[in-house]
């Protein structure tokens, strides 16, 4: 018998989501899920696919282009996440995953129902995210 694939409702742009992130040179689901920043939301072969940015809780004493973090002293900001570690999201690490249950699963406390969604990139930390891409865009030269 075959396991089926579960495929979940389209998140936003702004979501954070718990995902397995793969692991680096791999295209295989990493074994432990992580928070992850979605960017981006399409579809891959007409399945909801997304843009998503590798969120980790080690080495939150520098950041680097491309980075962002997201702190207890956010305030709000920080309780909207779903975070429960301050977390930095590094843009520059980013790739595009079929949203299913292959890369993503339902968080700790399952704070949305049987959703792999945190929380949200509440809009005071916008420019933080902002800041992330454009040093990116300014490292490849489209800056």
């Amino acid at each position: 018998m075959s396991q089926t694939t579960r495929h979940f409702a389209a998140p936003k742009p702004g979501d954070i989501v718990w995902c397995r992130f793969p692991e680096e040179k791999t295209l295989h689901p990493a074994p432990k899920a992580r928070p992850a920043l979605v960017w981006r939301v399409g579809e891959i072969a007409g399945q909801t696919a997304v843009a998503i940015a590798y969120g980790t809780s080690q080495k939150m004493d520098r950041l680097f282009p491309g980075e962002f973090a997201i702190v207890p002293t956010d305030g709000a900001a920080y309780t909207v996440s779903g975070l429960s570690h301050p977390t930095k999201f590094n843009l520059a690490r980013s790739v595009e995953l079929p949203y299913n249950d292959c890369w993503f699963a339902v968080p700790p406390g399952a704070p949305f129902g049987q959703q792999p969604k945190l929380g949200v990139l509440h809009p005071s930390l916008m420019h933080r995210a902002q800041a992330a891409f454009k040093a990116i865009n300014a490292s490849l030269g489209d800056g």
